[in-house]
């Protein structure tokens, strides 16, 4: 129990993303077949569904619209502020920060990561860990987006007997910035949403509010 409650908040949303990742595959699944029917053609098992590029597709494009939000938003809160918000650091504090405020190398305690306490190369790199990782998951998400959206573009063009296109071509294709670009904007969106709103609305008990009575003015760890 006491492990759970300390990872609480991962259990649940991994949970989350489960349930709602088996039922996309149900819907999904459902909408392939009824639009095979309507076309006069075979329906398929849900086994042989969840291999289809249509569904690899579907997947990837959310998942690499969710990781870019992540990666521009690490990126951007190191030197862009927002007066007010929680999601903005102190407005003395933009950029990467003195050694001292990161705990790396000579300021770091006992408690510290190794990494962080080694200098050079593993400290630099593990100072940018997060990003690079978030940046790896985007790229390699984006990538089999591209890959599934071609194989599924170029079965619609057979279906219809158009031409094919290559991996190249369908990148610069509108099938793939539609979907590309229709994920991005509302990501882009909600974080924005989340810093400006948060400025001046609260919720009691959220890290991701400030407490209820600081001032709007207040930013970061000032409230």
């Amino acid at each position: 129990m006491r492990f759970v409650r300390d990872n609480g908040l991962s259990i649940v949303f991994l949970a989350i993303f489960l349930l709602t990742l088996v039922g996309q595959a149900i819907a999904g699944h459902g909408s392939f077949n009824h639009d095979q029917l309507l076309h006069h053609g075979a329906t398929i098992s849900f086994g042989r569904y969840l291999t289809t590029s249509e569904f690899a597709a579907d997947v990837a494009e959310n998942w690499q619209s969710e990781y870019l939000q992540f990666t521009l938003y690490i990126l951007g809160t190191v030197w862009l502020l927002q007066r007010g918000s929680p999601e903005s650091k102190p407005l003395d504090k933009a950029g990467l920060e003195s050694d001292e405020d990161q705990k790396v190398g000579e300021d770091a305690d006992a408690r510290s990561p190794r990494w962080a306490r080694v200098g050079g190369v593993r400290t630099a790199l593990y100072s940018n860990s997060l990003l690079v990782v978030m940046t790896t998951i985007w790229l390699g998400s984006w990538l089999a987006q591209s890959i599934a959206g071609a194989s599924g573009y170029n079965a619609n063009q057979l279906d219809h007997q158009a031409a094919t296109v290559s991996w190249l071509q369908y990148l610069g294709n509108s099938d793939f910035w539609d979907r590309t670009l229709q994920n991005w904007q509302s990501e882009f969106l909600a974080v924005g949403s989340m810093a400006i709103l948060s400025v001046y609305l609260r919720q009691r008990g959220s890290p991701e509010s400030k407490p209820v009575g600081a001032p709007h003015e207040a930013t970061a760890l000032e409230g």
